[in-house]
């Protein structure tokens, strides 16, 4: 009997030591974020679901954190220990500040913590924080458990009123699903439902977990849900529920069923239980209560599984061995992990103590300038192309890139359709970002077409000449060609440099991620790469800016003087364009009709149709010659004073002169777009894409030069050396956890080997 009661005592005393390094190992992961964690009980519910009353249910007292009406903004861990000899709750709460030493505190000081921390977070932006408040308790009634208590989901209903509720829902539903994720906990996920077919928390746990492979389902207020039955069959679709109904291979194969029984623990007169200890009897004569009412609306004695999945003793009994049972199946894998993290950790010390010894100007310098080569090396690999960065991280689709550098727009107000642009929806960055942002605008600037001319503007750009009050058509065509060109083309010029100064900025954060990635990074110099980033976005602007500079004079020249051999190559093109506007030769002959010799209107309408023609023929002919004889049509005086009656000394603009105006201003603008869109690709590839490979090093390197006059403002080298020496502390308290945790698993595992070996026959 003395030996059996020995080895129970050991055994014991081994659990605790196990839950106890398993605790540690938890807190640590939560302080230093590191790659490893315990395995522990993540409790996921609605507000509405009874979370907080089954939290205190497990704990065998009552918390005012739950059941008080507080909604927590961050997870708590409670790390709840059995210990006989507690009579009331002790708990320590791990502070932000010193996670380190647990400090012994009241339930009422947790309490005002909590709330506190809720205040802070309601103020801020997000609002939630995924940074656990870790409790540790032990008491009477404790199971040896790790539970963490996720603030509860919210389901607002849809109207616009309830916007700010519906944002709140999501940031919890986000912070609750990044803690699914970790491998190694348990999901404890409540229903409030007595139909297994509405899955409102299943919908979120099964996202993270869809075959509920690591899922505990309970079904809570069984007792408001029993005298809900009418029938038995109901009461056993619910206590077994067909697969088609609850799919998955939950954790039990069945769901858990609880009742925690209202009312308070207190001394006042509107409290319901004295002690703890009245609170925990309520919860045993509940569940005796809960197994009565069942059999009699089944009219049959439940089975013993049936009876293992029914009330909190039974499901603290379940989580408790499941969760012993990850444990000690867990050690062996959490010994390695171990190492690595201590290996890990002795380096990032090492490299510390290193960088202490080289803070000294001259040391600085070499780094500052092997920081600038490794920087340029970046800039050239992101435009020559790579996959190195990630495109889901630092890639641009067209319409982001339109949003965040300016899309371009034309004078109708619109923009050009994205599913006509080579990769617009593929994330890009880099040299293929640029070249797809002067795609686009070859293809914005290459479809513009002259805006509409009205009858008005014609009028108004014939004026009067200096030497006589007749009209010069060929003037007023260039007058109008080249005051729509400049206000059509001169926006897509200052549109084609915002975006394509956007594509250059990005370079610099991914330069560094690429420096970060391959441990290149100047880490902790803040005020030099500050300066390195200030310096090629400086360089950047200015070069743009020159270059744009340059576009603009060429766009002025050819607005401001029109030379006919840029714009008069093809005679026969322009004779078409003419033909083509005009309609039918029909309708030709009837404008042109009116204002020429009467002659022209006898004859057969054939002959007609011919004659008119040619004439066209021979007028356009002699506006681009500038012949003014045409012996071989118009022979006779008449048609000439008709011909310049209806051009030269007639201001009612004719249809014919109002073609001729419109086909020449066409043809001008023609030439100006052609003439635009090539020097403007050309000079914004040879003054902003080029400089940045072949001016940009020698400019980094003479503000480098400028800098290092004042070496110790630039690398800030007191503050450098107070942060590396906080790291160093930090890194070397870290080391020494691991090293105390990693001694603590070597024990147990060969406590645990040792008595396996002991078991075998």
């Amino acid at each position: 009997m003395e030996e059996t009661r020995s080895n129970s005592t050991e055994m014991e005393d081994g659990h605790w030591k196990l839950y106890e390094a398993y605790n540690e190992l938890h807190g640590l992961a939560q302080e230093f974020s590191t790659p490893f964690d315990a395995p522990a009980v993540l409790l996921v519910g609605h507000q509405t679901d009874g979370k907080s009353a089954l939290v205190e249910a497990l704990m065998g007292f009552q918390f005012n954190h739950v059941g008080g009406g507080t909604k927590t903004r961050r997870p708590i861990t409670l790390h709840m220990k059995f210990n006989p000899d507690c009579d009331t709750p002790l708990c320590h709460l791990l502070s932000d500040s010193d996670p380190s030493i647990p400090q012994e505190k009241s339930l009422q000081e947790i309490q005002a913590y909590i709330e506190a921390e809720n205040m802070r977070l309601e103020r801020e932006t997000y609002q939630f924080s995924s940074k656990e408040i870790i409790i540790r308790i032990e008491y009477k009634y404790c199971p040896n458990l790790t539970i963490i208590d996720t603030p509860g989901l919210i389901a607002p209903a849809p109207a616009r009123k309830n916007r700010a509720l519906q944002a709140q829902a999501r940031a919890v539903e986000s912070l609750v699903r990044a803690k699914m994720q970790h491998k190694d906990f348990i999901i404890l996920c409540l229903e409030d439902c007595s139909d297994w077919s509405n899955a409102t928390t299943r919908r979120v746990v099964m996202q993270i977990d869809p075959e509920l492979s690591r899922t505990v389902v309970v079904s809570t207020k069984l007792d408001t849900k029993i005298p809900q039955f009418a029938r038995a069959s109901d009461v056993e679709v619910f206590l077994s529920p067909p697969a088609s109904t609850l799919d998955g291979l939950m954790l039990g194969d069945s769901p858990f069923f609880t009742s925690v029984p209202s009312g308070r623990v207190g001394s006042g007169h509107e409290s319901v239980y004295r002690s703890n200890d009245d609170f925990k009897q309520a919860i045993s004569l509940r569940e005796m209560e809960d197994k009565s009412a069942l059999e009699e609306k089944l009219g049959r004695t439940l089975s013993k599984q049936e009876m293992s999945r029914i009330g909190v003793s039974s499901l603290k009994l379940f989580l408790e061995e499941l969760l012993q049972k990850r444990y000690m199946d867990s050690v062996p894998l959490i010994i390695p992990l171990l190492e690595k993290e201590y290996r890990s950790t002795t380096r990032n010390l090492n490299e510390i103590n290193l960088e202490l010894s080289t803070l000294d100007g001259v040391k600085l310098k070499e780094k500052g300038r092997a920081f600038h080569d490794l920087f340029l090396t970046k800039l050239s690999l992101l435009l020559k192309g790579t996959v190195i960065a990630p495109p889901d991280k630092f890639g641009e689709t067209l319409q982001d890139e339109r949003v965040n550098g300016g899309a371009f727009i034309g004078t109708d107000g619109l923009s050009f359709p994205q599913k006509l642009i080579p990769n617009a929806g593929m994330r890009l960055y880099g040299g293929a970002q640029y070249h797809r942002a002067m795609a686009e605008f070859r293809f914005v600037v290459g479809g513009t077409k002259c805006p509409p001319i009205t009858r008005e503007e014609i009028v108004n750009a014939c004026g009067v000449e200096d030497i006589h009050d007749g009209t010069n058509y060929s003037r007023t065509a260039c007058v109008i060609a080249v005051a729509k060109a400049r206000d059509t083309f001169e926006p897509f010029l200052h549109q084609l440099g915002g975006r394509l100064l956007h594509v250059l900025k990005r370079l610099v954060p991914i330069s560094v991620f690429l420096l970060q990635k391959d441990g290149e990074y100047l880490s902790g110099h803040e005020v030099f790469l500050k300066r390195v980033a200030s310096a090629f976005d400086n360089f950047a602007e200015s070069t743009e800016r020159s270059c744009r500079e340059k576009c603009m004079e060429d766009l002025v020249s050819t607005t401001r003087y029109v030379s006919w051999s840029l714009h008069n190559k093809n005679r026969a093109g322009l004779r078409q364009f003419l033909d083509s506007f005009g309609g039918s030769e029909q309708s030709i002959l009837g404008a042109n009709s009116a204002s020429l010799s009467p002659e022209l209107s006898s004859g057969s309408v054939g002959s007609e149709r011919q004659e008119v023609k040619s004439k066209a023929d021979v007028k356009l002919n002699n506006l681009a010659s500038g012949n003014d004889s045409t012996p071989s049509i118009l022979t006779t005086e008449t048609r000439l004073a008709d011909l310049l009656d209806s051009t030269l000394w007639n201001r009612r603009l004719a249809p014919s002169s109002e073609r001729i105006v419109y086909a020449l201003v066409q043809q001008i603008f023609h030439g100006i777009r052609e003439y635009f869109l090539a020097s403007t690709e050309l000079k914004f590839n040879c003054f902003l894409l080029m400089p940045v490979v072949d001016k940009l090093p020698a400019l980094l390197r003479e503000d480098l030069d400028s800098v290092f006059e004042d070496v110790d403002h630039v690398f800030d080298i007191s503050t450098m050396r107070h942060s590396l020496g906080q790291r160093k502390r930090e890194l070397e308290i870290e080391l020494k956890r691991i090293q105390r945790l990693r001694e603590k698993f070597r024990e147990i595992h060969e406590e645990l080997t040792s008595s396996q070996a002991m078991l075998r026959p």
